[in-house]
């Protein structure tokens, strides 16, 4: 997957709105500003009716090599390293999610590792969308 196809699901609002978050999860995007200090501020809407609000700072921006997310909550807090790394004509994606504490790291553990594997899995998706929308 070229980087550049991998780094516009994540930069451009139609398409990330489409895989962001847990398996049964859908979002409405109310701000997003992908700029250094530009701010993301979304809806994550659960699968059992409950809403999440979500709100997050956009530090860095290295198109298309590096996106860093300061999330401010509502769960836990973390700083979000999303590095794109192209190797062998491919794209390795490293998702670094750095919590405040250990003690926070470690309550959400369990469930962060099961949320972002679905994540991923909702990723391949949309990319695979949008790589057969280039080839027709």
């Amino acid at each position: 997957m070229p980087r550049e196809i991998m780094f516009k699901a994540f930069s451009d609002p139609k398409h990330l709105e489409k895989w962001w978050g847990p398996e049964g999860f859908t979002n409405t995007f109310h701000e997003f500003d992908m700029r250094p200090n530009g701010i993301w501020r979304f809806i994550m809407h659960g699968p059992n009716g409950v809403d999440y609000e979500n709100k997050s700072i956009f530090s860095e921006i290295i198109e298309p090599e590096k996106i860093v997310i300061h999330h401010l909550g509502p769960i836990h807090e973390f700083l979000l390293t999303i590095t794109f790394a192209e190797k062998e004509g491919k794209t390795e994606l490293i998702w670094q999610m750095l919590h405040k504490s250990v003690n926070e790291s470690e309550k959400v553990r369990s469930f962060c590792y099961e949320a972002n594997e679905q994540n991923f899995d909702r990723l391949e998706a949309e990319l695979t969308k949008m790589v057969s929308g280039l080839q027709h």
